[in-house]
């Protein structure tokens, strides 16, 4: 298991369709995916409701945990769309 931080970037936090291309890339890997903010329960990352059910804002620290196979390869593609603010431009 992987477990990591992160910070959501982009102006408008976690919302649908942010949470929609998190779940696509989580849900391209065969390993599990968790989500979560510190402190709290974490979630299914492969569920949308899951995501959502965050309501993450700008700024919000984020616990991303994988686990199975390929996990590396899933953390640093869900890292990697993070930092990039999901594709979005702000």
């Amino acid at each position: 298991m992987i477990e990591e931080r992160v910070v959501v970037a982009n102006k408008l936090g976690i919302h649908a369709r942010s949470a929609s291309r998190f779940v696509a890339v989580a849900k391209s890997f065969p390993c599990s995916v968790r989500i979560g903010l510190v402190d709290s329960d974490l979630q299914n990352g492969k569920s949308i409701m899951g995501v959502l059910r965050l309501a993450a804002e700008r700024g919000a620290t984020l616990v991303l945990q994988t686990s199975g196979d390929k996990e590396r390869e899933a953390m640093n593609s869900l890292k990697e769309l993070v930092a990039d603010r999901f594709g979005e431009p702000e």
